[in-house]
């Protein structure tokens, strides 16, 4: 299946067309499909904080990173806050938060040059982006709920990117992946005066109002904030398709209450 740029074969795995054909990275976001958790977390939840059997979520790591062809103790795993710090990743840190213990904490960006250094993040309707500079060679993975879009965390990786790497936001790619979409991102007053703040008539244009309610379109606002960077609207692909909405695929927070994680990753070969 072909949809917005993106592949995907039925299984564990969509992949951004523009960063396949690079040949740079191996990349993915997951699905819920084909695992080995039962339950809430049916079944390729990869939540190592949830209250999911620590084995199955390990097992469903190896089946996640076999249909990526990464080794799955190349992955570098953090502690999401829902914050805009961006972590630099390097080879030491491989293995962090599934294999041993992870002293990266209150973090929801990684970034790095390295081969052979997979960057995870997860959601479960939050905004899974992942950036890739083919010239610099550099990479980026990054959490964006809705605070960390209010924050333009999305802006902070690619600052990341130019003062640590040299990167122009000109070459940088983005692939926005699955996640919860306007139709089911409904907040209530407090939360949209949040995005009026920071986005001020953006906000307003992506945003509809009904029945006391607002529901904001967040793949919108997070665009902007990457255009503002000069990154070219031709490289930002972004994901169409609802977390909430695609029960059989994806895992939603907001649909289920407690349920599985998703992650995406990215490595350079």
């Amino acid at each position: 299946m072909y949809k917005d740029g993106f592949t995907y074969e039925g299984g564990r795995v969509l992949q951004c067309d523009a960063f396949s054909e690079t040949g740079l990275v191996k990349h993915g976001f997951s699905t819920k499909k084909k695992g080995t958790s039962t339950g809430i977390f049916s079944s390729l939840n990869l939540g190592v904080h949830t209250k999911d059997c620590r084995e199955n979520v390990e097992q469903n790591f190896s089946l996640f990173c076999e249909a990526l062809s990464i080794d799955s103790s190349h992955l570098v795993l953090s502690q999401q806050v829902h914050g805009t710090a961006i972590y630099r990743a390097g080879l030491k840190d491989c293995g962090k938060g599934l294999y041993r213990e992870s002293d990266l904490q209150e973090i929801d960006g990684l970034v790095t040059n390295e081969p052979g250094v997979a960057l995870a993040t997860f959601y479960a309707d939050c905004t899974p982006i992942l950036f890739l500079d083919p010239v610099q060679k550099v990479i980026a993975s990054v959490h964006s709920g809705w605070r960390g879009t209010v924050q333009k965390i999305a802006q902070w990786a690619v600052m990341t990117m130019m003062r640590e790497y040299g990167c122009n936001s000109e070459q940088i790619l983005v692939a926005m992946g699955p996640s919860i979409k306007q139709c089911h991102f409904e907040v209530d007053e407090d939360v949209y005066l949040e995005f009026l703040l920071h986005f001020h008539g953006m906000a307003e244009k992506s945003t509809i109002k009904k029945n006391g309610k607002y529901y904001i379109d967040t793949d919108a606002l997070n665009i902007y904030s990457l255009l503002q960077m000069g990154i070219s609207q031709e490289h930002i692909h972004t994901c169409n398709l609802c977390t909430y909405c695609n029960e059989e695929l994806f895992f939603s927070h907001r649909r289920d209450g407690e349920t599985g994680r998703m992650c995406a990753v990215i490595e350079l070969q």
